[in-house]
């Protein structure tokens, strides 16, 4: 898929450069631990992208499972390069709204970072990871803070999406409980960062 093409899907979320993504997240593997992703579980990384999460997210696992789902082969091809965790992997191309068909099996996490605020139908969305949640699953969504653009500088040049796309917590708590997901927790991910949880009800 060609980069006007994920944008007509996820706008505002193409795969940002190497270099300032690692400068924005020096440490994946700490992200993936505050946002309590635990040994043994079975992992989703909705829009994997490049795998720079997933990788993390495999070491995190374990003896686990990691799916990563995207909607570009060459990234799903980037992505299962850099997973050696010792549990198993599995990349599936696809479009996030048909996740229960994707999937062969729930799963106990969803991390979708960097991306929820570019979904044109939220909600929707969100619903569609409830269906591939186990009970008591929990869905995180990493979003940049609503802060306008230019005050989010990395190596010295604003980064991140639109102002007027970013969300505010409270803005993707009413989205995504609107799902029936219930809230859990957010998590700080300094400098310019939160995690969001819920959690589908047991």
């Amino acid at each position: 898929m060609d980069p006007e093409e994920q944008q007509a899907f996820f706008p505002a979320t193409v795969m940002p450069d190497a270099d300032w993504w690692q400068a924005l997240w020096p440490d994946p593997e700490g992200v993936i631990t505050a946002l309590g992703v635990a040994p043994g579980m079975t992992v989703l990384d909705l829009c994997c992208g490049d795998g720079y999460f997933t990788a993390a997210l495999a070491g995190q696992v374990g003896n686990g499972a990691v799916y990563g789902v995207d909607l570009d082969a060459e990234m799903l091809a980037a992505a299962a390069s850099t997973c050696t965790g010792p549990g198993r992997s599995t990349w599936i191309r696809g479009d996030a709204m048909d996740l229960h068909r994707l999937l062969p099996e729930a799963v106990d996490y969803c991390l979708m970072a960097n991306t929820f605020h570019g979904v044109p139908e939220q909600t929707a969305l969100a619903r569609e990871i409830a269906r591939v949640l186990k009970p008591g699953g929990l869905f995180a969504i990493v979003n940049w803070h609503a802060r306008p653009r230019e005050e989010t500088p990395v190596l010295g040049q604003a980064r991140g999406p639109r102002t007027e796309l970013r969300m505010t917590p409270e803005q993707v708590r009413a989205v995504v409980e609107a799902a029936g997901l219930l809230p859990d927790r957010v998590v700080e991910l300094p400098p310019y960062h939160y995690g969001a949880l819920f959690r589908f009800p047991e």
